[in-house]
């Protein structure tokens, strides 16, 4: 049968080729998704768990700058949000247990390695090889002579004295989901070859009807009779987004790290649409871009500009609807669960948790939909890039 030609297809070994891209290229870009830490969905997703990071974080303001003044300090939800939805050097297990990650820095004296656990969690400053480094906020600062601070580079702010290249909870996130995708696809696609023309069975009977349901539903209806070309990249797209969008729901190891509501890995999915798009296109493509026969050759320089905006515009949309579906949801959440500590009473509780179960099922449905739209936009997108022309284009 057809069905099982998708996994036993060459082609679909490059699922492995994509997944390794995706890693190395959110390894690449650390600096950038620290800098954005806001941009960055991580335990927020039950409402037990999300509830004892708050009140963890009410714990300290209290026993903190409010105990220094005699009084308690005011509950500041933006800062407990802000927190909890940013990266980290230390990846939460369960409870108050976490792991601590390595952090590599590369600096203008030499590389340094060590754990995140010399930080004590921010409390304390750890003295390397070259300098003495200082965490504040979950970024990484060499401490100078005099006290001052020197923030690790970003991408909106270079710096060779200090670059961030230390594997953060985002990293070891994506590896972990790249390690879920190829154990599924790896298994499925051994039982096709093994069980061929038999019924499916196990594994393989789940998976089957979601691969058929992005071929039918998603690639063929946007992308034509060449849509089998452009299977793996659908395939790795749509479950790699869905699979890390429901780690994210799991609120202890090995989720509690949402990958698809940081904005750095939004960006490198759209920009690989990009690519596929225009480097995959045809010369009708091009050539209705810059030699539009329907237009008038007076306005082709302001139609060169729209189809030019058009061609960055439209990675850049699915880039920002994954990135901010995806981390409104759970700034929701927590937003709901702080309403307990804001109001300091139990009598506002049973409203918070009840909005709060009702929007954790909403993310379960966020979660595929999401998936599902990114995917059939890129098939959009690749389906108008390789169409052929209609006969009266000439005419």
């Amino acid at each position: 049968m057809y069905k099982s030609s998708i996994l036993k297809a060459k082609k679909f070994t490059l699922l492995p080729i994509f997944c390794v891209f995706l890693a190395l290229m959110a390894f690449s870009v650390p600096s950038f998704s620290q800098e954005h830490a806001a941009e960055h969905s991580t335990d927020t997703l039950t409402t037990e768990h999300v509830a004892e990071g708050v009140a963890h974080e009410v714990d300290e303001a209290v026993t903190g700058e409010g105990g220094e003044h005699g009084g308690e300090k005011k509950f500041d939800a933006g800062e407990v949000i802000s927190e909890h939805i940013a990266d980290s050097h230390s990846f939460h297990i369960i409870g108050e247990t976490a792991m601590p990650l390595p952090v590599i820095l590369y600096t203008d004296k030499g590389l340094e390695v060590f754990s995140s656990a010399h930080f004590e969690h921010g409390h304390a400053d750890y003295t390397g090889k070259y300098y003495t480094y200082r965490l504040i906020k979950d970024k990484v600062n060499i401490v100078g002579e005099a006290g001052e601070l020197l923030p690790a580079a970003t991408v909106i702010k270079m710096n060779s004295a200090l670059i961030d290249l230390s594997i953060t909870r985002n990293v070891v996130s994506m590896w972990l989901s790249i390690a879920v995708l190829l154990i599924i696809f790896l298994t499925v696609s051994s039982s096709y070859k093994k069980r061929s023309g038999k019924a499916p069975k196990g594994l393989q009977s789940f998976m089957e009807p979601l691969i058929l349901f992005v071929r039918d539903d998603i690639a063929r209806p946007n992308i034509g009779y060449r849509y089998q070309r452009y299977m793996p990249l659908l395939l790795t797209i749509f479950f790699f987004i869905w699979i890390n969008n429901l780690m994210g729901l799991i609120p202890f190891f090995p989720g509690g790290s949402n990958l698809t509501g940081n904005i750095a890995v939004t960006l490198v999915l759209s920009v690989i649409t990009l690519i596929v798009v225009n480097f995959g296109s045809n010369k009708h493509y091009w050539a209705h871009i810059f030699v539009p026969h329907s237009v008038p050759k007076v306005l082709w320089p302001l139609w060169w500009v729209i189809e030019l905006v058009g061609i960055i515009s439209r990675p850049f949309a699915l880039m920002i609807r994954l990135f901010a579906n995806i981390t409104a949801g759970h700034i929701i959440v927590l937003s709901l669960i702080s309403l307990i500590f804001v109001f300091k009473s139990l009598y506002i509780a049973p409203v918070s948790v009840a909005f709060v179960v009702f929007m954790d099922v909403l993310e379960l449905l966020v979660a595929a939909l999401q998936a599902f739209i990114f995917t059939m936009l890129t098939a959009l997108f690749i389906g108008a890039a390789i169409e052929e022309p209609h006969h009266d284009a000439h005419h």
